[in-house]
């Protein structure tokens, strides 16, 4: 016959069966039960009627916990030690449990009375089946000993669903962050003996197909992407085949498109879209420029000549004059005419050619009250770097025919006169000639923008060889280098310091007009052209905050988004002056503060207009209170 007091813990029982989850469970024990009989007793679930809600806990033990210890266990609940025991806080407490992922369904909870009225809470628990190892297949691109490294953590332990996928999004973020954006772990399975099998798609590339073009060979746009057809799709690689299209100028728009492909639903097809622009144009312009004067100028050119990229350009230009300057230099109008041919793929995809004509009238820079013709062709050949594309070497050689003759000789010979000096050395000072120039060099260039560069360094070095076809006594050889870092400030200021220098190497009777010159807009800012010194070799520094107009780069502009205005400070010596230097007392050193405005001009470059200041003594030619110069493009040398 059963009891009331059977047929009440049979209800109890029942009861229970239909509240409680099928994972996890708990059931109650008395404290003279041993631990085979607890385990017996979670098996059928019987539940031991007492009273819970003032019962203490006096200590909790886990049963079935092999690998993962039971103090970590614990540490993830919220029944502790000492806490009143709560049947629904304990019933959270084994999904909680639960949740780690490391244990099966068959899962219970047991709190054994002690005779002291506590509670000794005993969790029996059953650990997954344990990882032993992994297996990888399908890559390529990632090497397995990479992907391994957020595996490897995993090993020994249970199996562990959430931490598998965490796992497997952490290769998947590795695949990402190289730029294999398509790439993606296709499966996952185990083996009964606990081994991890993973397959890989990485995406590779069915196809790259071409759209747009009509005027530019597809040959030319094949040779700029250097993504291939069965290779992994990168689209970081990707980014830089399209910047090498656009910066062709060939181009108003250049974008790609991907698809699976439907060849191999597996791989992919990738489209580049491409629209051509108008690449021949005529151009009429002017402006002010303190080496030229005020200017006016006139261009045909075809940036996508033949439809092969080629780039031709044939320049005039007209100027007043050396802007501000000072006596030493001939009031004579300024005339310039330029050919130009560019080859971006010069016998193969690595070198570059360009190749100029040009003519050049002017009042000259460096020899007082000189009159300055130069006729020459040059040729200049740049080769990137295999196993660093940030570096190349380039190698220049021309032919040069450079004629001085006299502007003022009246002038100029009381000059002489004036220091005390034989006026047959002016001979020496107009001596010009024909050369041959052969230059190699050297340049990195990390900037992360050709028009703002924030980040980054730019360096270069070259050696110039001049020999004098109609004087060998006239040879010369010189070496220049320059190397600027560029530094962020803020979101969109930057800091730029730049080091120059040049030292004549060789060439006692190296001519005059071959000295290096210090002062104007694209040196020592806040000097009149030549107003620092002529010398054989030369130092300067420069260090220069731009930052954008506050509420003017807000503007929806091209042209004032690239406005900046700087403050600078510029350094420098010229050694072993020259004869003209002695002529107009100049200071051979200087140094100058100032500010100015700067903004990259699309096809002609960096235009700035600056006021400096000197610090030192400007001479008797300078001024205290500085000037302003205008300049296009980048500092000499």
């Amino acid at each position: 016959m059963i009891s009331l007091s059977d047929l009440y813990k049979k209800l109890i029982i029942f009861i229970m069966a239909l509240l409680v989850f099928s994972v996890p469970s708990f059931a109650f024990a008395d404290d003279d039960m041993t631990d085979k009989e607890i385990m017996e007793e979670a098996e059928s679930a019987e539940v031991h009627d007492f009273e819970t809600n003032t019962a203490y806990i006096n200590d909790i033990e886990i049963l079935g916990a092999n690998i993962i210890k039971p103090e970590f266990i614990i540490s993830k609940m919220s029944l502790q030690k000492g806490d009143l025991y709560d049947k629904d806080a304990m019933q959270q407490d084994l999904k909680t449990i639960y949740r780690l992922g490391y244990f099966t369904e068959r899962m219970k909870a047991i709190p054994v009375k002690n005779s002291n009225g506590t509670i000794s809470l005993k969790i029996i628990v059953e650990e997954n089946i344990p990882i032993t190892d992994f297996t990888i297949e399908g890559n390529t691109v990632v090497s397995s000993e990479e992907i391994m490294q957020y595996l490897l953590p995993l090993k020994g332990k249970p199996q562990n669903i959430s931490a598998i996928n965490s796992a497997m999004e952490k290769i998947n973020e590795c695949y990402y962050t190289k730029g294999y954006i398509l790439s993606k772990i296709d499966s996952i399975y185990d083996d009964p003996d606990g081994t991890i099998n993973l397959n890989i798609m990485e995406g590779k590339i069915n196809k790259i197909l071409i759209t747009g073009n009509e005027k530019t060979k597809e040959y030319v746009i094949e040779r700029n992407i250097m993504t291939e057809p069965g290779s992994v799709y990168n689209e970081n690689l990707v980014k830089q085949d399209l910047v090498r299209l656009y910066s062709t100028q060939a181009f108003k728009d250049v974008n790609r498109t991907i698809e699976v492909s439907q060849d191999d639903p597996d791989k992919f097809d990738v489209t580049i879209e491409l629209k051509e622009q108008r690449t021949a144009s005529v151009s009429v312009g002017g402006g002010l420029d303190s080496a030229t004067g005020a200017f006016g100028s006139l261009g045909i050119s075809d940036n996508n000549f033949r439809g092969m990229n080629q780039r031709v350009s044939l320049t005039g230009l007209v100027g007043s004059g050396i802007l501000m300057s000072d006596s030493s230099i001939k009031n004579h109008m300024n005339y310039q005419a330029e050919l130009s041919f560019f080859e971006p793929h010069f016998l193969n995809a690595n070198n570059s050619l360009m190749s100029k004509i040009y003519f050049r009238d002017l009042g000259s820079y460096q020899i007082p009250l000189a009159i300055e013709r130069r006729v020459g062709i040059e040729s200049t050949v740049a080769h990137r770097l295999k196993f660093n594309p940030r570096m190349s070497t380039t190698f220049t050689g021309g032919v040069e025919y450079i004629h001085l003759s006299e502007g003022d000789r009246n002038s100029i010979e009381r000059l002489y006169q004036n220091h005390g000096l034989d006026f047959a050395g002016r001979d020496k000072q107009l001596e010009g000639g024909l050369f041959l120039r052969l230059a190699p060099g050297f340049a990195y260039d990390s900037r992360d923008s050709i028009t703002n560069p924030r980040h980054g360094a730019l360096a270069s070095v070259r050696f110039e060889e001049a020999f004098g076809l109609d004087g060998f006594g006239k040879t010369n050889g010189r070496l220049i280098g320059m190397a600027k870092k560029f530094i962020p400030i803020a979101k969109k200021s930057s800091l730029t310091f730049t080091a120059r220098g040049g030292v004549k190497v060789h060439g006692d009777n190296m001519p005059e007009i071959m000295a290096f010159r210090l002062g104007g807009p694209y040196t020592i800012r806040g000097y009149k052209v030549n107003g620092v010194g002529t010398g054989t070799s030369f130092i300067m520094g420069s260090a220069e905050l731009a930052t954008p107009i506050p509420f003017v780069d807000r503007l929806k502009i091209n042209f004032l988004q690239n406005l900046r205005m700087t403050f600078w400070v510029d350094a420098g010596r010229v050694f072993d002056p020259t004869i003209s230097s002695v002529l107009y007392d100049r200071p051979i050193q200087a140094i100058t503060a100032g500010v100015g405005l700067k903004i990259n001009i699309p096809g002609v470059g960096p235009l700035s207009v600056d006021y400096g200041f000197p610090l030192t003594n400007p001479g008797p030619n300078g001024s205290p209170n500085g000037y302003f110069t205008f300049g296009v493009g980048d500092m000499m040398y």
